[in-house]
């Protein structure tokens, strides 16, 4: 499949973990793909020539998600690449865990800059510029559900996302566009894992009825049916996939 007759995915934060993921099976589904990072340039320029090696598309583009101009410019460089863009993954986030007596302005304002204005950024520009027919999806976190203790903040950024996702689908009316979250569960990713001990880890694992963590590639598979032809009816919809926990 030509870059001319595929469809475009940006896909943010794309570099390593889920968003690498979804990147390869995208592109593995005939997709171009934008591959989008913040400062892993390496990890992403051999993302995309691992994507090319396959026989798919990629191009990679840096752009912070929580900076206006640079995700402006960024689908400025899709479109002059490929002419357009169909589908938006907005898959970059920070997760920074405290209870709300120990966060600080610091860990407030970053989770804030990155996970929903980043995504109020994107979404600005997919509502403006995604070619008509075209696919949304945002990422929020099962812990909206779960309420679990420390992770008060993130949770709240990404509550703002699922509210979003459900008024943005509205108002895309008449241009065949869906919008839709997924909502992870524990992920076996470096997001996840860093800084939690063996029997925390373990016990999360436990805690779906199927009793493991998530991989990239299961959150990746659920994506690629949302922007898929056979997930064309399901729009304003958030997603949990998380073996059940909640």
């Amino acid at each position: 499949m030509t870059s001319e007759t595929s469809k475009v995915a940006i896909v943010t934060g794309a570099s390593r973990g889920i968003g690498a993921a979804i990147a390869e099976r995208l592109a593995c589904d005939g997709f171009t793909v934008v591959v989008n990072y913040a400062g892993s340039q390496a990890p992403t320029e051999a993302l995309v020539r691992k994507i090319e090696a396959a026989g798919g598309h990629a191009l990679a583009a840096q752009a912070d998600v929580a900076d206006a101009e640079a995700v402006a410019r960024m689908f400025d460089a899709a479109e002059a690449a490929f002419g357009g863009v169909d589908v938006l993954v907005n898959n970059a986030g920070i997760m920074k865990l405290a209870t709300l007596a120990d966060s600080d302005d610091a860990l407030f304002d970053s989770q804030i800059a990155t996970n929903l204005k980043g995504s109020f950024n994107t979404l600005r520009q997919a509502s403006r510029r995604l070619r008509n027919g075209g696919r949304i999806v945002n990422f929020s976190t099962s812990v909206v559900g779960t309420r679990l203790e420390t992770y008060g903040v993130y949770a709240a950024t990404k509550a703002a996302v699922e509210v979003m996702t459900g008024i943005l689908a509205k108002e895309l009316r008449g241009r065949a566009i869906t919008v839709n979250a997924v909502a992870p569960g524990p992920v076996g990713t470096d997001l996840f894992l860093t800084g939690k001990s063996p029997e925390v880890i373990e016990r999360m694992a436990k805690m779906n009825p199927l009793e493991r963590l998530g991989t990239p590639a299961d959150i990746a598979a659920v994506v690629a049916f949302l922007v898929g032809p056979d997930g064309g009816w399901v729009n304003g919809q958030v997603l949990r996939a998380n073996g059940g926990m909640v």
